[in-house]
């Protein structure tokens, strides 16, 4: 993987992301002549049409990226693929040709996009065959050595196996006879004269620790030697953190969190942008989308009775309490008994409620509250005071996700499903540390983009 802004990008998903922006260049260029050439006029030089022809490939590509064009599954399965690369190209059209009727003749001609779009989506789709296959192959797949053979390297075994994974494991070896052995094939130490060298005929391209019991166990004289032989080492838990996204609560470990990289100095610059977009953003939002608020509050007072808003307490920055405004979604006797995480069919959600939440109307008004301040755009997902004591006292490093403002949208929000329980909270959690270790404004930028998916495809939170 590549390390881009503090986020790890697969070698495939890069380099099939710069293939499609050539190609989204070429495809515009060539609409372009050809437009010129059907009504009999010059094309011009290249240089003047560039800004419109790369204005048209980067919106081309961020709507690929929002709409999972990029994800596991379309990279597996080539008619998701193609379901996702045609909603993308569509509403790439549908952004340039307002962006056209708002900037008429500084931007390009919007006789061109139809010609674009069918070129592009025949490209694209053309890139897929053609590479698409090389993609899971062993070259671009890390030859990975792993040092244990314990439930840790059982864990990594299984994440070698998940579709769409980018390394192979090609070899276990069990550094303690003592350790308990859960992966037969592994080679004993002993049986390994010279691991350096072993490392270079297996023409391994990194080595991951994945011992249960590092005390007098860690091979330091070896991983020297293996490490200026310009082969990467890398230990279990920043392994997991870059494959997965996440930062495992199994193996995580208070000195870990203080000595890998993260937290760093520079998101004090990172949280001037942010707060900079916020502002910018939730007031232009809060424009546009007054009328759509004012008329679903309306449809939400003539459904059912009670307050067309629904306010309640939620946690936020540092553990300081602020009031979340959302569209009312449920009875106004939800929460008699106290707040409860909403099941699926939730009886309590009305009619309109249940279509606001669908189609997340219902979360417009938050926009106040990120113009406040108070949240952020992107960050993990405020909780009630109640949910927050439980989960504080029931999972570790809970208290940590509060270390950024909390946010409409998140990296939990979309890598893992709505959940209900503890369990889930603990699953989001390891999605919001390593937001709260790692975000960026790439980040951030990342996730909005990303969010689409999840409003499209009705993915997420209830």
């Amino acid at each position: 993987m590549i390390r881009l802004f503090k986020h790890y990008i697969p070698h495939a998903v890069l380099l099939l992301g710069l293939l499609d922006f050539v190609l989204l260049l070429l495809a515009a260029n060539f609409a372009w002549t050809f437009r010129a050439t059907q009504i009999a006029i010059e094309p011009g030089p290249l240089g003047e049409r560039i800004l419109p022809l790369t204005a048209f490939a980067l919106t081309t590509l961020a709507a690929m990226i929002a709409v999972g064009v990029y994800g596991a599954d379309a990279l597996r399965s080539m008619r998701f693929a193609c379901a996702r690369l045609l909603v993308a190209v569509s509403l790439a059209i549908l952004a340039l040709a307002l962006i056209d009727f708002v900037l008429p003749g500084h931007t390009f001609w919007r006789s061109t996009l139809l010609y674009s779009m069918g070129i592009s989506i025949a490209l694209l789709v053309i890139n897929r065959l053609l590479v698409g296959g090389l993609l899971g192959t062993a070259a671009f797949r890390r030859r990975v050595l792993v040092l244990g053979a314990g439930p840790r390297a059982q864990r990594l075994l299984q994440l070698s196996e998940r579709p769409g994974s980018g390394f192979a494991i090609v070899g276990y070896i069990a550094m303690s006879e003592q350790q308990t052995i859960q992966i037969p094939e592994a080679i004993a130490r002993s049986a390994i004269h010279d691991l350096a060298k072993f490392v270079s005929n297996l023409g391994v391209t990194e080595v991951v620790l994945a011992l249960e019991e590092r005390r007098n166990a860690l091979p330091l004289k070896d991983l020297l030697r293996i490490k200026t032989a310009g082969v990467h080492v890398n230990d279990f838990s920043s392994f997991l953190e870059r494959e997965t996204g996440r930062v495992d609560l199994d193996t995580l470990n208070p000195s870990w969190l203080i000595f890998s990289d993260g937290f760093s100095s520079s998101r004090m610059f990172s949280s001037i942008a942010k707060r900079a977009f916020d502002i910018v953003a939730s007031l232009l939002l809060l424009v546009l989308a007054l009328p759509l608020i004012l008329f679903f509050a309306l449809l939400v007072k003539l459904d059912s009775k009670g307050p067309a808003f629904f306010r309640q307490e939620r946690v936020g920055l540092y553990g300081q309490k602020f009031v979340l405004v959302k569209l009312r979604s449920m009875r106004t006797d939800a929460e008699k008994d106290g707040a409860k995480w909403a099941d699926k069919d939730d009886p309590r959600i009305t009619r309109v409620g249940n279509l606001i939440r669908k189609i997340r109307v219902d979360e417009l008004p938050q926009v106040w509250t990120v113009l406040k301040g108070e949240m952020s755009f992107v960050g993990p997902r405020p909780e009630v005071p109640k949910f927050v004591e439980e989960l504080d006292a029931a999972l570790p490093y809970y208290a940590e996700r509060h270390m950024v403002k909390p946010g409409i949208t998140g990296w939990a929000q979309i890598n893992y499903p709505y959940g209900a329980s503890v369990e889930d909270a603990r699953a989001k959690l390891e999605y919001d540390l390593y937001y709260a270790k790692n975000y960026t404004p790439f980040l951030d930028l990342l996730i909005l983009l990303q969010t689409l998916r999840v409003v499209l495809w009705h993915e997420g939170a209830r």
